[in-house]
């Protein structure tokens, strides 16, 4: 695969068109009635569903209830709006941690095992929870992205990821992780990741419940 996809629209009309025909619009009317997020959402769902390769603009713009060339004044190509799918994705993963951690915080949940909980439980509700298509898309899709759109989606990951070290430090020093928190780390995020595989929100398990399991398998006497 080349380090820079295609970045043409399989659909896209071409520049002659767009010239003569409608100007684009500003920034402002891009966002009346949410409809960038709805393409957002539209494309998070069929990336996730039939990949990247697999789904058209067309495919997007129905979903979102728009006509075909809809996309197109909101994102310059079906690549830009993969890398928006991933940027929304981080963003909303990070403000939701953030919230999470400030939520534990003033409950008085300074201890290193309640954290980590809060944190494996957060990645849970991004990763499995309602409208959660964008994180996994992320995780597997993340070669159609050019190196440029990689590097600022790192950007926000690497934000989301430094919340963790801490906690598994103080872990590590308590005696409760036995491993480099470093690589601890690193596994620790590929085994929740995995979930988003094998996961049937109509099974057996919460999410409170795989949480709790979770960290059985990541902690001493973590029960």
């Amino acid at each position: 695969m080349p380090a820079t996809p295609p970045t043409d629209f399989p659909d896209a009309p071409d520049a002659t068109r767009r010239t003569r025909g409608r100007p684009r619009k500003t920034l402002d009317e891009r966002d009346d009635g949410n409809r960038r997020q709805a393409l957002l959402q539209a494309a998070a769902h069929l990336f996730r569903q039939q990949g990247f390769a697999g789904t058209s603009t067309r495919d997007i713009a129905a979903a979102a209830g728009m006509q075909a060339g809809s996309p197109f004044y909101h994102f310059e190509n079906k690549q830009a709006l993969l890398a928006g799918v991933m940027l929304e994705g981080m963003q909303r993963a990070v403000e939701h941690q953030r919230q999470a951690l400030a939520q534990a915080d003033a409950a008085g949940q300074v201890d290193a095992r309640q954290r980590l909980r809060v944190l494996v439980r957060a990645h849970f509700d991004v990763l499995l929870g309602p409208q959660s298509d964008f994180v996994p898309v992320m995780l597997y899709e993340w070669r159609s992205l050019s190196a440029g759109q990689r590097a600022e989606v790192n950007r926000l990951r690497s934000a989301y990821e430094a919340a963790w070290l801490p906690v598994l430090q103080a872990l590590h020093a308590s005696g409760a992780l036995r491993g480099d928190p470093g690589l601890a780390r690193l596994l620790i995020f590929g085994a929740l990741n995995w979930s988003a595989q094998w996961f049937d929100a109509r099974g057996r398990a919460t999410l409170d419940e795989l949480t709790d399991t979770a960290l059985t398998l990541f902690l001493r006497d973590a029960v």
